[in-house]
């Protein structure tokens, strides 16, 4: 078998990487197999074992790529702004998460099953496009909100990251689920992403 170079093994990744992006439009993460995968794709089943062991390591690396996405576009809003006001920071944020909603998807379904199930490589390499966006919103609290202390920047953290997991389940609500709490009659909390991430945002701002 020739030596790719790193270039054409990125290629590679790639294009299995959004091939389960594609796929992940229309189905669930249980309904999508190596298989279904490698047919939207120019490999065999067995050839994408080059790349990434199991199905939870592509996903790994799809979230991965999303967190580089979002984090260009929390690092434009360094580039553009030297000052921002509260709620000028809570609208950029939740626009921002608009565009990535595929993030907020994987991050609320199977997380946990992606990070226990990838080799410790694949984690590694997402913890730090992961750590990136953190270092980045801590870049921005720095610049924006200077008066505010240490321990309340980290506070501001840890409330709007844990956020994250919990907000694609309550922004998209099936049918089914809306049916379901209609017979166990319970007043739904039914709002949009954009209001639920800019009030949060400036409440963990105050």
């Amino acid at each position: 078998m020739p030596i790719l170079s790193s270039e054409r093994i990125l290629r590679r990744r790639e294009e299995i990487i959004c091939a389960c992006e594609k796929l992940y439009q229309t189905k669930r993460f249980k309904e999508i197999s190596l298989k279904d995968i490698a047919d939207a794709t120019t490999f065999t089943r067995t050839s994408i074992y080059n790349y990434f062991h199991n199905k939870e390591e592509i996903f790994l690396a799809l979230l991965e790529k999303e967190y580089d996405l979002w984090n260009e576009e929390l690092l434009e809003l360094m580039r553009k702004k030297e000052r921002c006001e509260a709620e000028e920071f809570a609208d950029y944020i939740a626009n921002s998460l608009l565009h990535h909603i595929q993030l907020l998807k994987i991050m609320s379904m199977n997380h946990y099953d992606m990070e226990e199930h990838s080799r410790l490589e694949n984690l590694t390499e997402f913890k730090v496009s992961y750590g990136k966006t953190l270092d980045t919103m801590r870049m921005l609290l720095a610049r924006f909100f200077p008066w505010k202390s240490e321990k309340e920047k980290e506070g501001f953290m840890l409330g709007f990251f844990p956020l994250m997991f919990g907000l694609y389940p309550y922004v998209v609500v099936t049918d089914k689920q809306k049916k379901a709490m209609e017979i166990a009659e319970i007043k739904p909390l039914y709002t949009t992403l954009y209001d639920l991430v800019y009030s949060t945002t400036k409440q963990l701002l105050k």
